[in-house]
């Protein structure tokens, strides 16, 4: 059965607000805890320490002494999983080559997870040692209850992601692809997304519009005193423009994606190393704000639910200096240069077009290595067997990519 997930805001009481903030600080006690142990001891005494049989042990001790007595307060589960976190986290720097874990504080975002005793209704939702909470559910949870995940935003905005089991089957993933639903899709800055099709899918740059109003408030943040009422203040509102701008591109990425998930048997493009490319630091703000990552995290599931293929094709593959037409490849292309005249075919060709042509082409050859049935279907073939000649065979059709 498929696990579906679904965040909705939450309207807390004054008390309640209390208990889950008090909730969020439990959580973040044992993550940093977990951190300054396990540093600790690789520091001091070259030991790493196992999660299971070494931290968790620690927070039922904790909870008998009069020290940290209050951590009985809240659920354990969610202590638990704060823990696991940070030992992924620990993990994740030494053998993934992730960041080096940070301590968690209390003006970021917060967030408490929990899997036992946990129910919600048409209008609430219920987690351990609480009462109902107010909630604003808008689409139907049909199905048994996994877990809730609660969050506080920077704003002071309350939310639980819900997650549940349907109780339907998991789309079976489709076997037989026609040409003509298979779509390149190369991302940039300029067009978000450019099809193999030659559609374009506009870059927004909400971030780069908010710019000016940002810029003011967080001025006037600077201008405040720390530890001050207007410096609260104005830190909140620095966060809202912050959060207008991250909804505005979730929402614009989910429409997006949405779109070519409905009109696509399968969608290719491109596994690039967003995390390295951030390195640059001429082109690393507009890269987050284009959203890449998201939109292929967005587009992937999306797919999944209809059954139907995200294929990700090599980062190395030279799609923007090969000739989508005779297969030339071009030693140099500039970033600056956004057309260009293959010199062995002398086909104009449109730099984000053509690469899109070329992934497309290269995710036929991947979906056909892994054993899917791929078809010759539609438009395209029609126009090749009508137009074909000796020099412009069907196999290089340029309109179609294939």
């Amino acid at each position: 059965t498929m696990l579906r997930s679904v965040k909705v805001r939450i309207y807390p009481t004054r008390a309640q607000q209390d208990y889950l903030r008090g909730q969020f600080g439990a959580v973040r006690f044992c993550y940093n805890k977990a951190i300054y142990i396990k540093e600790h001891q690789y520091k001091f005494h070259g030991q790493s320490l196992s999660t299971i049989h070494d931290i968790k042990p620690f927070i039922s001790v904790a909870k008998k002494s009069r020290k940290y007595a209050w951590l009985k307060n809240y659920d354990a589960i969610s202590l638990q999983e704060a823990v696991r976190n940070a030992d992924k986290a620990w993990t994740g720097f030494f053998k993934q080559g992730r960041g080096y874990p940070k301590f968690k504080n209390r003006h970021q975002d917060q967030s408490s997870y929990h899997c036992t005793a946990v129910s919600c209704g048409e209008n609430w939702v219920k987690i351990p040692k609480m009462d109902r909470i107010k909630a604003k559910i808008h689409r139907p949870i049909e199905g048994k209850v996994k877990s809730f995940t609660l969050s506080l935003t920077t704003t002071g905005k309350y939310y639980a992601a819900i997650l549940f089991e349907d109780g339907k089957p998991e789309v079976e993933q489709i076997k037989t692809l026609e040409e003509d639903e298979i779509t390149g899709a190369d991302r940039g800055l300029k067009t978000l997304i450019v099809t193999s099709n030659g559609d374009m899918i506009d870059n927004p740059r909400y971030l780069k519009k908010a710019q000016k109003n940002l810029k003011r408030k967080q001025k006037k943040l600077s201008r405040t005193q720390k530890g001050s009422r207007r410096r609260e203040k104005a830190r909140r509102l620095v966060a809202k423009a912050h959060e207008r701008v991250r909804h505005q591109r979730e929402d614009y990425l989910h429409k997006a994606s949405r779109q070519l998930a409905d009109e696509n048997q399968a969608v290719v493009v491109e596994n690039l190393a967003i995390e390295n490319m951030l390195k640059n630091h001429k082109l690393a703000q507009s890269i987050s704000d284009a959203g890449w990552g998201k939109f292929v995290v967005m587009l992937a599931y999306k797919l999944k639910r209809q059954g139907k293929i995200l294929v990700k094709i090599d980062r190395f593959y030279p799609s923007s200096k090969t000739c989508s037409h005779c297969g030339h490849k071009l030693e140099e292309l500039g970033l600056q240069v956004r057309a260009w005249t293959c010199p062995a075919c002398m086909t104009a060709h449109d730099r984000d077009i053509n690469a899109a042509i070329n992934i497309r082409k290269q995710g036929i050859v991947k979906l056909k290595a892994e054993g899917l049935s791929v078809s010759a279907r539609g438009g395209c073939v029609r126009h090749c067997e009508s137009s074909a000649t000796a020099d412009e065979p069907r196999s290089l059709c340029f309109q179609a990519g294939v």
